[in-house]
């Protein structure tokens, strides 16, 4: 979501480039020379089982994990060097999974405090209207603690705080995880208003059907490593895909 709903000029580089990048933990690795690349303006996903690595990879683009091989790129500069903190001020914004919503905080505090950076500061109330528009639920219960919401309440609580930060690529992690499921298909829909907005979207999801139906390009991961990329829709139809994913 960016400003007056404005979508910037899209550039032909993707936005974000991962480039052979190793990450462990401690002495464990879980990934194994990823690289993978998200175009500017569409939904990228990465899929794949539990244990696959792709909360990792989430979590080292948003420089809480480090890596000791490959690079990271942004608007094609390099960033494995900055914390979290530039990160977001860079333009990147993590939606963990869990939601992880400040449960006695009210629904209005935990909104703004993801608008910590002096640039989404400036933009600070014409932002959380917007959110609000975005989330009317969220308005109408703008006083109430976080943790009174209920899962899907949260849910968009979690979105919305990551928007607060007037992100340019907004990373979902499992954003319908435990959701019912007309709240999921509520939380896709949200996905492409924002990426409608003017927001590059990574989404890392068990929900392979929807992600991949959303998805323009699409990464399986499995045991740290990629083991197939395409198009969302061509994925949709590989045997193997269909076989370990849908259950077809």
């Amino acid at each position: 979501m960016k400003p007056n709903g404005v979508a910037p000029v899209q550039n032909s580089e993707p936005l974000l480039k991962v480039e052979g990048v190793s990450i462990f933990y401690e002495s464990i690795q879980a990934i194994w020379d990823v690289t993978l690349s998200a175009k500017e303006h569409a939904v990228t996903a990465i899929v794949g089982s539990n244990g696959a690595g792709k909360t990792a990879i989430m979590k080292t683009i948003a420089g809480v994990l480090s890596h000791p091989r490959g690079r990271i790129l942004f608007r094609d500069r390099v960033i494995d060097h900055m914390p979290p903190h530039r990160r977001v001020e860079a333009g990147i914004a993590l939606v963990p999974e869990g939601r992880k919503v400040f449960p006695y905080l009210s629904v209005q505090e935990n909104l703004e405090i993801g608008a910590y950076n002096a640039k989404a500061r400036k933009s600070l109330h014409q932002t959380l209207s917007e959110i609000y528009r975005l989330f009317p639920a969220l308005e109408s219960r703008r006083k109430q603690m976080a943790i009174s919401l209920s899962g899907g309440e949260q849910q968009m609580l979690a979105i919305g705080r990551g928007l607060m930060a007037l992100p340019d690529l907004l990373m979902l992690d499992e954003p319908s995880l435990g959701l019912a499921p007309i709240i999921v298909k509520l939380v896709f829909a949200t996905i492409e208003k924002i990426r409608a907005g003017g927001v590059t979207i990574l989404l890392v999801e068990q929900n392979v059907r929807k992600t991949l139906q959303h998805a323009e390009m699409a990464y399986v991961l499995e045991t740290g490593r990629i083991a197939m990329t395409g198009r969302g829709s061509d994925l949709l139809e590989d045997p193997h895909v269909m076989k370990a994913y849908l259950g077809l």
